[in-house]
């Protein structure tokens, strides 16, 4: 009866043995963590100024990764991205900005409510801080021109 209990003990020793594996599990979870996070911060990066584009039949231009966009809104409030600033420091709030480049382009974005000349006020205040490349922001429309293609299909004798 000793011997089994020696074997007993020895079996014991055995389960208490260092094991070299990694464990995942905590690492995983933390990964999973920080998706949700970027999955939630994600649309919260993007401008979402309410503002009434008028709409344009143009063709659609490649738009840069991080584009820099200028707003007025009805109210004639200036804004750069989501940050409302008054039109004095309109050119010192970009020139403040990470890629601070008088080269890139700013994309100006008005409500269709704007006057033409509080449009081109923001647009000589831009030209007047050095920053020559702009583009005018509009919604992509169907051009008023264009035939709908069942009555292109079916001409009339």
């Amino acid at each position: 009866m000793g011997a089994s209990v020696a074997e007993h003990d020895v079996d014991d020793d055995s389960d208490f043995a260092e094991s070299h594996e990694i464990n995942v599990t905590p690492f995983i979870d933390v990964i999973l963590v920080l998706l949700i996070i970027f999955m939630v911060a994600a649309p919260l990066s993007t401008v979402d100024l309410p503002i009434d584009l008028p709409s344009s039949t143009a063709t659609p231009q490649k738009k840069p990764d991080k584009p820099t966009y200028v707003s007025i809104k009805p109210d004639l409030a200036v804004a750069i991205g989501e940050t409302l600033v008054r039109r004095v420091d309109l050119v010192h709030s970009l020139d403040a900005m990470a890629d601070a480049s008088k080269e890139r382009f700013i994309f100006l974005r008005a409500d269709r409510a704007v006057p033409y000349g509080e449009l081109m006020d923001v647009l000589e205040i831009l030209r007047a801080g050095g920053y020559s490349k702009i583009k005018l922001v509009a919604l992509e429309g169907v051009p008023a021109n264009a035939i709908p293609p069942s009555a292109s299909d079916n001409p009339k004798p």
